[in-house]
């Protein structure tokens, strides 16, 4: 196998060990609702190499949603936020494109995107997921303003977790 696919699939099995381990561990209940969840399983797909297929990174953001859905007892939901999140990632990857472009096979990381493009990138996919997981959660447009207080509620500590797993994961400086 391939060391680079062995990489990705232990990445895919700590993620999601650490998501369903410790993360969903930290959520703010406010009269029986979860109001503030860390969400960083998503940093999978950000992480994956600029030059996979989009094919090939919706299966596996549908794969990784699915896989958290197991664990939160929430059919279909982490799965459609994170197909979501897969399916914009190419639009964000260009906007934020530095000037001499992406080499082949390397991942998105602060290294080659440089900082400021790095936290952009991440944080606008991740609230992309996020608005995107609980206005599904709610899944009426009734409870909008509720869901975008939790999507901001939960934005500001996932984002900060991606950045700490960037610099403890992948630390060249």
């Amino acid at each position: 196998m391939n060391s680079n696919i062995l990489r990705q699939v232990l990445r895919f099995i700590f993620v999601v060990l650490l998501q369903v381990l410790i993360f969903k561990q930290l959520s703010l209940a406010i009269g029986g609702n979860h109001y503030m969840s860390v969400i960083i399983y998503p940093l999978f797909i950000l992480f994956l190499p600029h030059k996979i297929s989009h094919s090939l990174l919706v299966l596996i953001g549908f794969l990784l949603g699915m896989t958290i859905d197991l664990f939160y007892d929430s059919p279909g939901v982490h799965a459609s936020a994170t197909v979501f999140m897969a399916f914009l990632r190419p639009v964000a990857l260009k906007a934020f494109e530095p000037r001499g472009g992406y080499k082949t096979n390397e991942l998105p990381t602060r290294h080659e995107m440089g900082i400021n493009n790095f936290i952009f990138y991440t944080a606008t996919l991740l609230l992309g997921h996020l608005i995107f997981y609980f206005v599904i959660e709610a899944f009426s447009l009734v409870y909008f303003i509720e869901s975008l207080s939790r999507t901001i509620v939960s934005f500001i500590p996932s984002l900060v977790f991606i950045i700490i797993y960037q610099y403890i994961f992948n630390p060249k400086d």
